[in-house]
């Protein structure tokens, strides 16, 4: 019990000499921010007075941003005409043969030449792997790009040993 008791006593001074040297040393440390230098007459006029302003932001809603959008004339004033504008514009790019009627053919062409594009043998039928190559292409973000980066050809390219990690 006697050795506990010395045991702790003895970390405990060690940890007080450790504060009180730590608190001088602080004390003794100089400002972590230094004091601005003095101005001189040509440097004024070069920096302003007072710090740069952010930019103001858009002061119109998004409502007001989304009315803006919608009249197309700026007329203030939306119509139905240019409230249905971008789908008459999508109906008229499937209408391909200008009879004013979406056939299923015209309706579904992006879908038919995806398939027959996918239709490898021509037998109207899709197996797993022709299917498989009609899936979406996704989009990818920047950080989504930079993310599969292939960090060994890096080292490779900078003269480093490259890993087979894969």
């Amino acid at each position: 019990m006697l050795r506990f008791l010395t045991g702790a006593g003895s970390a405990t001074l060690l940890l007080l000499a450790g504060f009180f040297i730590w608190k001088g040393v602080a004390s003794r440390a100089e400002s972590p921010v230094p004091a601005a230098p003095a101005q001189t007459a040509s440097a004024a006029a070069d920096v302003p007075v007072t710090p740069g302003q952010p930019p103001a932001a858009d002061a119109r809603t998004r409502e007001q941003r989304r009315f803006d959008r919608a009249d197309r004339d700026n007329d203030g004033r939306v119509t139905v005409e240019e409230m249905t504008w971008q789908r008459r514009r999508n109906y008229q790019r499937l209408d391909a043969n200008n009879d004013g009627q979406l056939s299923f053919e015209e309706w579904a062409a992006a879908t038919l030449r995806k398939f027959a594009e996918a239709d490898s043998n021509r037998d109207r039928a899709l197996n797993r792997a022709e299917f498989a190559t009609t899936a979406p292409r996704q989009r990818q973000t920047a950080s989504a790009r930079n993310a599969r980066c292939d960090c060994n050809e890096r080292r490779a390219s900078s003269g480093g040993a490259r890993t087979a990690a894969r």
